[in-house]
């Protein structure tokens, strides 16, 4: 049986210790060896682009970036680890994940319970689709990524000023520069409707990013208007259609 290399991502320090000790326990039955841990989603990340792992065993309940969001990141690794959930009883998650075939620990984690579900790993199973853990997380994301040259790239949501659709990926746009998102500009708009607004049918701006509006004229001499933006000198144009949606932001700086 090949040893399994494994993280353990949970932010408390005993909940790591008593899994790692759990794990060695086990070594007999099930050989493994943990090659990484990490405090929470942001450092797990980062740990798994230097050391790909076998299996994560992953916390739901972290700081920064929760266990869900991280699945859906490593999803999008070309060889992403096996996900197990640890978790403190928590109805909707267990249900979800019961119905998804996903497996899951909950805390405190039996030795035997552990065994079991490293078994599983050494069959062959699909990674988990990116849709089911959109089901099953509670909240909007805090970080989209993207696969650029072989690497997984974290995009901060605050550091997003607009998402434009072009044919089948989507334009994340910073201050600094475009990411594409293998993404659906309408999932992201429903996931982050608190934060971008619609100018148009393939176009959402965040909120806190437009600095103004001000009117065009388009070929035909018909008048349009166009989003000013903060950090960058590009105009977006507001379709005709979205326009009595936006007219409140319109409002606010003429006054």
């Amino acid at each position: 049986m090949k040893t399994l290399s494994v993280m353990i991502v949970d932010d408390e320090t005993p909940a790591r210790q008593r899994l790692r000790d759990l794990l060695a326990d086990v070594a007999t039955e099930v050989p493994n060896a943990v090659v990484a841990e990490a405090a929470n989603g942001l450092l797990a990340l980062a740990a798994i682009e230097e050391l790909p792992v076998d299996v994560a065993l992953i916390d739901i309940r972290m700081p920064k970036m929760d266990g869900i969001e991280l699945a859906r990141h490593l999803a999008q690794l070309e060889h992403p680890p096996v996900i197990i959930f640890v978790t403190a009883y928590d109805a909707y998650a267990v249900q979800a994940f019961e119905l998804n075939a996903i497996d899951y620990l909950v805390k405190p984690v039996r030795a035997q319970r552990l065994a079991a579900a490293l078994h599983k790993v050494n069959y062959s199973r699909p990674p988990m689709a990116p849709q089911v853990l959109a089901q099953i997380q509670q909240g909007a994301r805090t970080h989209l990524s993207c696969h650029e040259r072989g690497r997984l790239l974290l995009i901060p949501l605050p550091e997003i000023l607009y998402l434009k659709a072009d044919l089948k990926y989507v334009t994340a746009r910073t201050a600094s520069r475009e990411y594409l998102l293998d993404e659906s500009l309408t999932h992201l708009e429903q996931e982050f409707s608190e934060r971008f607004i619609r100018l148009h049918r393939s176009v959402l701006v965040a909120r806190e990013a437009i600095a103004g509006f001000e009117k065009s004229a388009t070929d035909d001499a018909e008048t349009q208007w166009q989003a000013l933006l903060r950090g960058i000198p590009e105009k977006l144009p507001v379709s005709r259609r979205q326009w009595p949606l936006v007219k409140s932001y319109a409002r606010q700086f003429s006054s």
